[in-house]
């Protein structure tokens, strides 16, 4: 048929469960027969876009915090969540992970995606961030992903010393408000379907098969429900 199956994925860096549905895509794009038409848009979302850090965080208390519970249920979450990673051959280390802002890293995230150098970037930050414990916001810790990612040194500075960018991802975020996206991660099959949370590797093939059968696309945009998908929300991960 000639064209391109465009996924986009609205995606925030400080969600974990974004992470694992990076994986379960890519393990699904494994087993489709036409993986090589598969193009993949990385968009940004912020779960939290005002949140200021302080040294003074931990993960267990920030969440515990935030949503009004006791530190042995965000322990718990973050034990779940940790699990649930394994299943995706992903090391979660939240007893590392260092709170930060990730307005930074999605502007950093569109120069990349300007040189199609942005799902190299995306998994450094989220290895950094959730396994490794380095701040995604620190410029110098940015710059030094950029730089394995590909980025060119001159253009990596020109982006974290200013502002660029930053319209790009609150356009993002807006088209992400006006198709009713409530959680990440997100993903959207050639502006047809659409599927919520980190669903099953099996979820992701049949929804590749299907748009692939179907040939031309109509931009309508249905949401394909599945139980078993986690995905984290403003109000919190599930």
């Amino acid at each position: 048929m000639g064209n391109t199956l465009k996924i986009q994925i609205w995606s925030d860096i400080m969600c974990p469960y974004c992470y694992i549905g990076k994986r379960r895509i890519e393990g699904a794009l494994a087993l489709f027969e036409h993986k090589d038409a598969v193009e993949i848009e990385w968009k940004s979302f912020q779960l939290d876009a005002g949140f200021i850090a302080s040294p003074e965080n931990n993960m267990v208390e920030h969440l515990a915090e935030k949503y009004r519970k006791d530190s042995d249920w965000a322990q718990n979450m973050l034990d779940s969540m940790t699990e649930n990673a394994k299943n995706s051959g992903l090391d979660f280390h939240f007893e590392k992970s260092i709170l930060a802002n990730s307005l930074n890293a999605h502007r950093l995230l569109h120069l990349a995606k300007k040189h199609n150098l942005a799902n190299d970037l995306e998994e450094l930050l989220f290895k950094a961030y959730l396994t490794d414990g380095k701040n995604v916001n620190d410029l110098n810790t940015l710059k030094a992903l950029g730089l394995v990612a590909g980025l060119n040194a001159e253009a990596i500075d020109e982006v974290l010393n200013s502002d660029a960018y930053a319209n790009e991802v609150q356009e993002d975020i807006k088209e992400a408000q006006a198709i009713g996206v409530q959680g990440v991660p997100f993903f959207v099959f050639d502006n047809k379907y659409s599927v919520s949370g980190a669903q099953h590797v099996e979820t992701f093939v049949n929804t590749l098969e299907k748009v692939w059968e179907e040939g031309k696309f109509v931009s309508k945009l249905t949401v394909l429900k599945a139980t078993d998908g986690k995905s984290c929300g403003i109000d919190g991960c599930d």
